[in-house]
């Protein structure tokens, strides 16, 4: 029996040893997924802290109860370390590292190099790496592959088998999680796509292969970008209809009785999150070493990232239409994470209205009943705890996450004056004197 017949046995029986390397947003759910497959999973990860909260049997992140990882770490199914080392012992490892965008735009590729160097460092015959880290199509191939081959004189396809997987996790989801959302698959070689699907379709409801390690990166960003451009459309449609004074709220809701043809998306104060604001640029990136300019991009990333500017320019004009100049006032922001009922504050775009907020002088506060403290570059801020209090002695409430816990009937009702930026309000606050909305 050959390398590729033994991982697979070891991976059908359930017998392989899994290291997930990266134990965040996309690390932990997975390790719980394949732990709860049956397999042994060890998760790494050099941030101590993680480590010995797994170990201890309590999750960091809401999707994942602590009843899960208490139940796994007590059977034995899984446990965390900082140690790279006892991947000698791995026969399957998945990364999961973050790959966010420098401030110069640039993809910061760091994390999957230090992880690949970790990795090659007790690389061993019979082994399959998945990547699963969002990043630019070529990156497979072109630096992690490399990294493996030189350490140990391997090949790929036989020694070892090494594929693409982009994670598609949407924090906050009950109805598609990691195991019931299909996978797609791509190998450098076809050995590596069939051995990378054996090992998830162990675990997962539903892989999807395709040819290539390109193909699968590729589709992650597609994903994302389409979310992007169609986002930024309806961020400048609101622009527009805030120009023409037409209610962008009742447009779009219009439009979407249209049964065919039509896909519904909304408007907001900018985009967040780990994917959709900084995946496409990694394409964009990539085209420019191609000296190709990837122009539905570029524009869909300038309108978004401006909606914060164009929020706080609807907050100074209602303060001025009561009254009041920006400077000096009292700004309550409802919700810091980026989405609803979630306590993830990657690239909120709540983070830069309070920041623009401050740099115009107003007093700001903000209220998050899943953030209850911000540190962010140089800043930091604490959740105020009396919401009724914030509520009334605020010049202005700006709703910026709509998170389903709040009871808006009773922020419209204590408020003096509110920017809703994602129309949370409804019809309540349509026709309110007091709300403007985006």
């Amino acid at each position: 029996m050959d390398i590729k017949q033994q991982l697979i046995e070891k991976l059908e029986k359930k017998e392989a040893k899994i290291a997930i390397l990266g134990m965040g947003y996309v690390g932990l759910p997975l390790a719980v997924v394949f732990a709860e497959a049956g397999f042994d999973v060890t998760g790494i990860d050099p941030i101590q802290e993680k480590v010995d909260l797994i170990n201890r049997g309590e999750s960091y992140i809401l999707d994942v109860p602590t009843e899960k990882i208490k139940k796994l770490v007590n059977d034995q199914k899984l446990h965390a370390t900082s140690d790279f080392s006892v991947i000698s012992d791995m026969d399957a490892v998945s990364i999961c590292v973050p790959t966010p965008l420098r401030k110069t735009g640039d993809p910061d590729l760091s994390f999957i190099i230090d992880a690949t160097e970790s990795l090659s460092e007790y690389m061993h015959s019979g082994m399959v790496v998945v990547l699963e880290s969002s990043t630019y199509p070529g990156t497979t191939r072109e630096m992690v592959l490399p990294r493996l081959v030189d350490c140990c004189n391997f090949k790929v396809g036989e020694d070892f088998f090494l594929a693409f997987s982009p994670e598609r996790v949407d924090p906050g989801r009950t109805d598609w999680t990691t195991i019931n959302t299909p996978k797609v698959i791509g190998g450098i070689t076809e050995d590596c796509s069939e051995v990378s699907s054996v090992w998830y379709a162990q675990a997962l409801e539903k892989v999807v292969p395709v040819s290539s390690t390109e193909v699968a990166e590729m589709a992650k960003l597609l994903e994302n970008t389409f979310r992007m451009i169609n986002i930024g459309l309806v961020n400048e449609l609101a622009i527009m209809c805030d120009r023409l004074k037409v209610d962008v709220w009742e447009v779009i809701e219009a439009a979407a009785t249209k049964p065919f043809g039509f896909m519904k998306f909304t408007p907001g104060p900018g985009l967040g999150g780990h994917c959709i604001p900084i995946d496409p640029l990694y394409l964009s990136w990539k085209l420019k070493s191609l000296n190709y300019n990837a122009r539905f991009i570029e524009l869909a990333s300038e309108i978004n990232t401006n909606m914060p500017r164009f929020l706080v320019g609807k907050i100074q004009d209602a303060l001025n239409n009561a009254g009041k100049p920006v400077k000096g006032s009292t700004v309550l922001v409802l919700g810091a994470a980026y989405k609803p009922d979630i306590d993830d504050i990657r690239e909120s775009p709540a983070l830069d209205v309070i920041h623009l907020l401050e740099q115009k002088g107003a007093n700001v506060n903000y209220h998050d009943p899943y953030v209850s403290h911000i540190h962010h570059e140089e800043w930091e801020m604490e959740s105020i705890v009396d919401l009724n209090k914030g509520l009334e002695t605020a010049d202005c409430v700006v709703i910026v996450t709509n998170h389903t816990i709040y009871n808006y009937e009773e922020i419209l009702a204590n408020s003096k004056l509110i920017v809703d930026s994602r129309n949370a309000l409804g019809e309540s606050g349509r026709k309110n004197p007091k709300v403007v909305r985006l």
